[in-house]
């Protein structure tokens, strides 16, 4: 029996074809898709015990952030914005997350899940890249605010095990010398022993991955400055154990380049066994045409973090390549705090854009790719191209729907070019993840009507946050 019918929508598939059903309906058994199609078969075909009239307003593969932090979402505006990437991390991130307590992890989850859902954001990879292995509390509070709420996520957990040498550590001197008020937690803080990390690592999964439901658990190494071969390898290996996949930070910045020498940071993953299909890489900046064609050759997905990376001025990754190389390539909101949103559909609308402009070709990255890469593309990145990413039968049923009959969006011939190039945020109406309704109406269920209150804490944490870490 069909538990959901969503019906008289343009059903924007995703599929292989890329199918748009106009006057489309699809049908919901339990957590999955089980029909799509024309809304006048599928009524007369299916006797659902709940139908959904959406009355022309159009249905979507819920979207998927491929590389997030969500805790320093407390700190968004609250910060000088001419810094670069090392200012910023050691004088504002880093600083302000060694501050945080549980409640405070809890709350910026929840404020995070609200802000994604309402964009139509079902899944997201969480990169705690400050995780401290000596107190999960912050951990499991997030995630019981998570499942809480319903959405589904990836909960990268942070491995660092390389302690600093005498040249990070005068880096670090020199970048914080900045802001000596700022409590600086200190070149090494977070590094563990390399098989404590792993052996950590396996603890978490095993208690908090679950394959058939909406929360999974990687292992993230945090950043090759950070990590030894030996962990790389390791958290590789776990990977392939549990059927999960790793995720690193990889040539984020200049500096990064410098510090490996002549050997490149794909060149070194490839070298030591971590490219393929179990590795997820954010970023990607500092690459070239030969670090391309070694993750094209090799299957290693890339997440594209455009906004992030534009606001710290580190560069263009050179994803038009990428792309024409074969190279799986999605799209991250990365931090909150540097994007100011954790839309994806805002970052396609600026992927597809900027890269045009640099390259000045307006062939490049059209609206369709960008749209993939926040669909069909980020599931196959993320590993879950069986199960999410499309509207199709047998997928996991989640899905958002959207009301385009703005001013703003008015015409909109192509529902595409409509989602990438104009969409806000606000005309998403309706969530759903796993086949259930976890936004409606623009209400989500999991804070029972309490948005003023949630939005208020919010604020009120967020400044004495600020004025805890002598953030400016």
């Amino acid at each position: 029996m069909t538990d959901t019918l969503l019906t008289n929508g343009t059903i924007v598939t995703q599929d292989e074809n890329r199918r748009i059903i106009t006057d489309g309906a699809v049908a919901i058994t339990g957590n999955r898709i089980s029909d799509v199609g024309p809304a006048d078969r599928l009524e007369a075909d299916t006797s659902p015990a709940r139908t959904l009239d959406i009355d022309g307003r159009v249905v979507i593969p819920g979207l998927i952030n491929a590389h997030t932090h969500v805790s320093d979402i407390l700190l968004r505006g609250a910060f000088t914005q001419d810094r670069g990437l090392y200012d910023w991390l050691f004088n504002v991130k880093q600083p302000a997350l060694f501050e945080m307590g549980p409640e405070e992890h809890a709350l910026a989850a929840r404020l995070y899940c609200i802000e994604a859902l309402r964009s139509g954001t079902t899944t997201f990879v969480e990169n705690d890249t400050a995780l401290d292995w000596t107190d999960l509390e912050p951990t499991r509070r997030k995630l019981d605010v998570y499942d809480e709420m319903g959405v589904r996520n990836v909960y990268g957990a942070g491995i660092r095990d390389l302690a600093p040498d005498e040249g990070f550590e005068q880096l670090f001197e020199d970048v914080t010398a900045r802001d000596p008020d700022v409590p600086h937690p200190g070149p090494d803080a977070l590094v563990v022993e390399t098989d404590d990390a792993l052996e950590d690592t396996v603890a978490l999964i095993e208690e908090f991955h679950d394959p058939a439901g909406r929360q999974s658990v990687w292992p993230a190494p945090a950043t090759l400055a950070t990590t030894t071969a030996d962990a790389l390898r390791g958290a590789y290996r776990l990977a392939e154990r549990y059927d999960v996949m790793t995720t690193t930070h990889v040539a984020e910045a200049k500096a990064e380049v410098r510090e490996r020498g002549a050997l490149s940071s794909i060149e070194y993953l490839r070298n030591i066994g971590c490219l393929g299909d179990r590795a997820l890489l954010g970023h990607c900046v500092q690459t070239d045409a030969r670090d391309v064609r070694l993750l094209a050759r090799s299957g290693t997905a890339v997440v594209h973090n455009y906004r992030a990376n534009m606001r710290l001025a580190t560069g263009f990754a050179p994803v038009v390549s990428m792309l024409d190389k074969g190279v799986l390539t999605a799209i991250g909101t990365d931090n909150s705090i540097l994007n100011d949103t954790v839309n994806p559909l805002s970052d396609a609308g600026g992927v597809a854009t900027a890269h045009k402009g640099f390259h000045r070709d307006p062939g490049v990255v059209p609206a369709q790719r960008a749209f993939d890469m926040v669909t069909r593309d980020a599931a196959t990145a993320i590993g879950r191209a069986d199960t999410l990413g499309s509207i199709e039968s047998g997928k996991q049923a989640d899905i958002a729907v959207l009301d385009l009959d703005e001013p703003h969006l008015t015409p909109s011939p192509d529902p595409v070019h409509a989602l990438v190039y104009g969409t806000r945020g606000s005309e998403v109406e309706t969530v759903l993840c796993a086949g259930t309704v976890v936004m409606e109406d623009r209400e989500i269920t999991g804070i029972d009507g309490e948005l003023p209150a949630v939005l208020a804490a919010a604020t009120a944490a967020a400044e004495d946050l600020v004025g805890r870490a002598n953030i400016a």
